[in-house]
């Protein structure tokens, strides 16, 4: 055979190779991406939460578990980096949302209070890879400019409130629900739940997927964020279910979190705040009160179980849970607003579809979600910035690894290049016209065969002018321009009850000097603003 005739032959396999691999690439994962609002660390089954949640244990039964998973803190910064892989400074929300608050653009890059354009959502890189995309429930990412909305950034698809908090009833006025660009009616409360209604669209989404595509879908429950709403047959299965109270439940809570092996014998928990009394302290008609907040609050984490086990069965229906990365976490740690024992609103705010304002469960309580830490949602401590945060996806994590716990630090700046290696997508240096700034986290995929991965140097926090680094075993938390450090050994004291800041200032001046470059990079100095008080 001459040389020409091999080359040939050679050329047309080789043409016959390409072909072939471009007519059938590489299957992608969908992605499901479920965050819930101002659940506290220890809410879920899983966790330690006396509060039944078995779908969303069922996830953690067959994935992994992280120990050490960080936020931002608060409600719209964590939704800013996790779609982005940026710190939250770097979009533009440093603090809150400027709908309606127009104080809250503090007149700087980093705190304007809405998403700027030279960052790109998790939408918008998996849409260039063919994925179909979908958001429902709660946004807060900005609503008064055109780049400002979910279907203006990657999303095909939004039903939910463009809003931070709102009645689960009757969701109305500028905080009411919207489908698309669209303002719908207000629902009739007779017939509506929110956390109902955000599940169901999301079930309706999955079930229209043709399989051709994959999918990228994002669940934002507004639960169990106040106001305290809930469907009457739900309370009914928790009222009764905390008069042992906070103490008793606390340890409770802590002792399963060991025999889980979430925690070692010789850790221990947290003092109760010293701003809640005991128990035992409480005359008799506030613990009945507080019974029945603390039931209408594990009924809304309850309907949001069941509105998982929907999604998931819906996945698995149409073939596809095998190869679908599911991920659960909360936003910030459980939520004390506003900062009483006892809670906000008279009892008779509980469950008035009207009222959409601070109603919630109190200090208290909030202690006990964050069962074994302290501290709280807005605050740089571990009640405030760790977050529950699970894994599951059958085809991608090592099954050698099912039901581990990873404990290892990660953030959720991470998503992003997570997101990018499985999916194949390739992020943008320029979007829109406009720069955008190099993602900032790191891939959790070895954590998904290996169950460790090395750790990154450093990770950053500031919100409200409370500061933090974390760097290997050490933290340091602060208040902005005060720099009255503190430093914790996390591993051995992730309470952060024993302050080392006079034994160590090598360590604390190092990582100080590197929060302060950090902020200077992503604009997280506010130039001596003070950050008002506020409730999102």
């Amino acid at each position: 055979m001459s040389t020409k005739r091999i080359l040939f032959i050679a050329s047309a396999w080789l043409l016959l190779i390409l072909f072939s691999t471009a007519d059938t690439p590489p299957e992608r994962p969908n992605i499901v991406i479920i965050m819930v609002d101002d659940m506290g660390w220890s809410d879920i089954g899983c966790y330690g939460g006396e509060i039944p949640t078995p779908h969303i244990d069922s996830l953690a039964e067959g994935g992994i578990r992280f120990t050490q998973f960080y936020n931002t803190s608060r409600c719209c910064p964590t939704r800013a980096s996790l779609l982005t892989g940026l710190y939250q400074h770097q979009t533009g929300i440093g603090h809150m949302t400027t709908e309606g608050r127009a104080d809250f653009d503090f007149g700087v890059d980093g705190f304007r209070g809405r998403m700027n354009l030279n960052c790109v959502t998790l939408a918008e890189v998996l849409k260039t890879v063919g994925y179909s995309t979908c958001i429902t429930g709660k946004w807060h990412l900005g609503s008064e400019r055109p780049y400002d909305r979910p279907l203006q950034r990657g999303f095909d698809q939004f039903y939910g409130s463009l809003s931070g908090a709102f009645s689960f009833f009757k969701p109305h006025g500028e905080r009411g629900l919207m489908l698309g660009n669209q303002r719908l009616e207000e629902p009739d409360p007779e017939a509506y739940y929110a956390t109902d209604a955000f599940s169901d669209y999301a079930v309706d989404f999955v079930n229209k997927q043709s399989g051709e595509a994959p999918f990228f879908l994002y669940v934002a429950y507004n639960a169990p964020h106040w106001p305290l709403h809930a469907k009457e047959e739900d309370i009914e299965k928790f009222v009764g279910k905390f008069t042992e109270g906070w103490d008793v439940l606390r340890r409770k809570r802590f002792e399963r979190q060991v025999a889980m092996g979430i925690f070692d014998e010789d850790f221990d928990i947290a003092p109760r705040d010293s701003n809640v009394r005991p128990w035992s302290e409480v005359d008799a008609q506030q613990k009945k009160d507080s019974d029945y907040r603390m039931a209408v609050y594990a009924a809304q984490m309850y309907s949001v179980d069941y509105g998982v086990g929907k999604i998931m069965d819906a996945i698995r229906d149409n073939g596809e849970l095998d190869n679908t990365l599911i991920i659960f976490l909360s936003d910030n740690g459980a939520c004390a607003e506003p900062y009483n024992e006892f809670g906000g609103g008279e009892m008779s705010d509980i469950n008035d579809p009207d009222n959409g304002g601070i109603v919630s469960y109190g200090r208290g309580w909030a202690n006990l979600s964050n069962t074994p830490f302290r501290e709280y949602k807005n605050r740089p401590q571990e009640g405030g910035i760790a977050t529950p945060m699970i894994a599951h996806w059958p085809d991608g994590i090592n099954s050698d690894l099912e039901g581990a716990f990873v404990r290892d630090v990660a953030h959720i700046i991470d998503f992003m290049p997570t997101v990018l290696e499985i999916s194949g997508a390739e992020y943008p240096r320029i979007y829109r016209n406009e720069l955008i700034h190099p993602y900032e986290g790191e891939s959790l995929t070895p954590f998904f065969t290996d169950g460790e991965r090395e750790a990154p140097e450093f990770y950053f926090f500031e919100h409200s002018q409370n500061c933090a680094v974390r760097m290997g075993d050490w933290k340091i938390i602060g208040r902005y321009a005060e720099w009255n450090w503190e430093l914790y050994n996390i591993v051995d004291d992730r309470n952060e009850l024993n302050n080392l800041a006079s034994k160590h200032p090598e360590i604390v001046d190092e990582m100080a000097q590197a929060w302060e470059r950090w902020a200077l990079r992503v604009n997280a100095a506010p130039r001596g603003v003070r950050t008002p008080n506020s409730y999102d």
